[in-house]
């Protein structure tokens, strides 16, 4: 099949945050089950004037590619709904779209999402559940993996150069816990955005998996990263991964998690700092029983959640939802959102509203983080009073806050 991707390359757009984790794994992924793949960088908003421009070239991509399928991972209102809506009435294209953190994200954004695209591919089971509580039918429950080509046998605790390692942005409560280690005399070395050894390539991410005795993952999302009040915690890419490349995974709870391992047999868990300190210590000193835990987890993932699986059932799913639209002609044109690109960038009467949010909180946060705090401010008020308008060309947000979003 003809596959275009519609992702982020680099983490929120940056590439000083290095590869983004969609692009790493899923792109190279769909290649190896053979299919014939396109990229388009939803994320980088260097390459584009404004939201407009970019649902313009999508659309010139559509039109010139003809995909079969459009795999996409919405953040939020990069891609128009006015657009996902030509492409699926014009064309026979199948849009699937990879729903992440819908722990929280599903209520704001997920839920919108779905009635615009063919297939709504979630990790989170209460997502899953309320889709279909409130008559969202294209919803399919999924989960996160490890890629094949970052599958690797463990090493013997003795092997490996660090006793504890972590992999990831340094936000909410992650530094506060990862200290509580460092107290108790536990050496931790992190890598990634705000860590002391900064972001790596993610070619080495691996290897850093493999040569630790203990990998350590955390399950409090984003959008709510303080899992110590309560909610807010979800299953990690991190926690196929680890295990995968071979890795010891020690992990914070989160709902379902013993649906894809066996706790204390395959992967270990903790739900608090002196939980995590007691286990950390614990695993540091039973080096057989660590041992064998990592073997029976990378045993587990190897046979059970690799990405190559989990896109083929995907697909097979997708095509099945989609079958009624084989006989769809093609005949989507980029002109055809002209009237929608009129609306969006006819703002000239919300100049002040931008003026007004901005303001005070440029003030209060600085040049930098003012504008991205107003942005996120008049975005939690939209999709609450507004609704899917939010998501269209028309949505406020996107034609003040192109830049920040």
């Amino acid at each position: 099949m003809k596959i275009l991707c519609v992702l982020s390359r680099f983490a929120y757009g940056r590439s000083e945050r290095g590869e983004n984790y969609d692009y790493v794994h899923f792109v190279p992924t769909l290649e190896r089950l053979g299919h014939e793949i396109s990229f388009f960088d939803s994320g980088d908003r260097s390459l584009h004037a404004d939201f407009a421009a970019l649902n313009v070239a999508l659309l010139e991509r559509v039109v010139t590619f003809q995909p079969d399928v459009i795999f996409c991972v919405l953040m939020h209102y990069e891609i128009w709904f006015d657009t996902l809506d030509l492409i699926r009435a014009n064309s026979p294209a199948l849009i699937v779209n990879w729903g992440t953190d819908d722990s929280w994200k599903f209520a704001q954004a997920s839920r919108f999402f779905a009635g615009h695209v063919d297939l709504h591919v979630t990790t989170d089971r209460s997502a899953d559940e309320n889709a279909r509580s409130w008559g969202i039918d294209n919803v399919m429950l999924s989960q996160w993996a490890a890629s094949e080509t970052d599958l690797g046998i463990p090493r013997p605790s003795a092997q490996c150069g660090y006793d504890v390692s972590f992999v990831g942005s340094m936000y909410g409560y992650r530094a506060t816990w990862i200290e509580s280690l460092r107290r108790a005399g536990v050496s931790v070395a992190c890598f990634g955005h705000r860590t002391e050894n900064g972001v790596v390539d993610s070619a080495r991410i691996p290897e850093i998996f493999r040569a630790s005795r203990i990998s350590l993952n955390f399950s409090g999302a984003g959008q709510n990263p303080d899992s110590t009040k309560g909610g807010g915690r979800q299953i990690k890419a991190r926690t196929f991964e680890v295990p995968g490349a071979g890795g010891f995974l020690l992990t914070e709870v989160a709902p379902g998690l013993e649906r894809y391992f066996i706790p204390n047999a395959e992967i270990a868990t903790f739900s608090s700092p002196q939980e995590l300190v007691a286990r950390a210590r614990y695993f540091l000193e039973h080096t057989d029983e660590r041992d064998t835990i990592a073997r029976a987890g990378h045993a587990r993932t190897r046979n059970d959640h690799t990405y190559e699986k989990r896109f083929a059932a995907i697909l097979v799913r997708l095509l099945e939802i989609g079958a009624k639209r084989k006989s769809q002609a093609w005949t989507l044109s980029p002109d055809a959102l002209t009237r929608a690109v009129s609306r969006h960038r006819r703002n000239g009467a919300l100049a002040w509203l931008r003026t007004l949010t901005s303001g005070p909180l440029v003030m209060a946060f600085g040049r930098k983080r003012g504008p991205r705090a107003a942005r996120r401010l008049l975005y939690e008020l939209s999709w609450r009073i507004c609704g899917a308008t939010t998501y269209r060309a028309s949505g406020v947000p996107g034609r003040l806050f192109y830049h920040e979003s």
